[in-house]
């Protein structure tokens, strides 16, 4: 068995922790508010991030940083997308340089445009760049801790790394694949929210499951388009860390991301449904990123450009729908790169 240090006691931290721990590791789970660790220590809960589900009694529960990550085989880094540059410059001189980091978070770095696998190769430097691993697929934490079946996807340049990281969380309620396209794993995790909050924005609207279908189905595309554009290969996006979590996070009550375009779409401000929650809302600042990538590759990505002008330009929902719906009528697969996905 391994040491595992998971960093971030969020909903989905506090999850893979549980199922590390389920699997008889050494697990090591970091806390950053030291009030939040004590109530989980003393009532084997996570009341702020998973309400009423108990946590494993084999988890180390710690606030201490370089206690929890010092030589550990694995790193799992469970933090926002916006703080993983700091927390990987914080860990930085406490990991091993055999230790494998394990991207957890999915998004996409604002201004940098880079995946977190690639601010993690940045930052960490002093360890092999083939030992960074992302994870990704469909899975709500408060599925995961119920021990509910769930499938996922770790991603690494090198399949070594990945597999190590399928050895220590595989067991019979949690499937975990290897791939070696990591940057299509990662894109597919990260701009799927983009597409959940658009579903959530229809759904508010009260448009019906047509809408809803629609908006997974094109935008499904408009992933593989700017996927494949940045070096991923196209049959990744119809896979678990593609369809599957676009399905997932598309449908279910539990998407945080989908409840943030309910909210829009019934009236509320970006920036009410910013402030009404403790959990980051990936998406919002994932929309902004893929806008510029689209424009900075050329690459047309219709929904998401709509998305981007209502959560940053102040667009009227039912009026960015209008502008999707009145586009000039095109042939289903006429560009060649969903000609390559269909193929799959």
């Amino acid at each position: 068995m391994f040491k595992v240090a998971i960093v971030g006691a969020g909903s989905w931290g506090t999850a893979l922790a549980h199922v590390a721990a389920k699997n008889n590791n050494s697990t090591h789970l970091w806390v950053r508010r030291r009030e939040l660790a004590d109530e989980m220590i003393n009532t084997g809960e996570n009341t702020q991030y998973l309400p009423g589900a108990k946590i494993s009694p084999k988890i180390h529960i710690s606030t201490d940083l370089e206690h929890v990550v010092s030589d550990a085989d694995i790193v799992i880094m469970a933090v926002p997308s916006h703080t993983v540059r700091n927390m990987a410059k914080l860990i930085r001189n406490f990991i091993k340089k055999d230790v494998i980091v394990t991207s957890a978070s999915k998004g996409i770095e604002l201004g940098s445009l880079k995946r977190m696998s690639q601010v993690l190769a940045e930052e960490l430097d002093n360890i092999r760049q083939e030992n960074i691993v992302a994870l990704s697929g469909p899975s709500h934490a408060e599925e995961v801790i119920r021990n509910l079946p769930t499938a996922i996807v770790a991603a690494s340049s090198e399949q070594e790394a990945a597999q190590k990281v399928q050895d220590a969380l595989i067991n019979s309620n949690f499937r975990v694949y290897t791939n070696t396209d990591i940057i299509g794993v990662e894109l597919g995790g990260a701009l799927k929210n983009i597409i959940a909050i658009c579903s959530g924005i229809s759904d508010g609207l009260g448009l019906g499951d047509n809408t809803r279908a629609a908006l997974m189905t094109r935008g499904i595309v408009e992933i593989t388009r700017l996927g494949v554009k940045l070096g991923a290969s196209p049959a990744t996006f119809s896979g678990l860390s593609g369809i599957g979590d676009l399905i997932v996070t598309c449908s279910s009550d539990l998407s945080r991301n989908r409840k943030a375009g309910i909210d829009i779409g019934r009236g509320k401000t970006v920036e009410e449904v910013i402030q009404s929650t403790n959990m980051v809302i990936e998406g919002i600042n994932t929309t902004k990123a893929a806008f510029v990538l689209a424009q900075k590759y050329n690459i047309e990505m219709p929904i998401t450009e709509q998305a981007y002008l209502v959560l940053f330009e102040n667009k009227d929902p039912r009026v960015a729908v209008n502008s999707l719906m009145s586009r000039v009528g095109k042939h289903e697969h006429e560009d060649t790169i969903s000609e390559k996905f269909i193929a799959y």
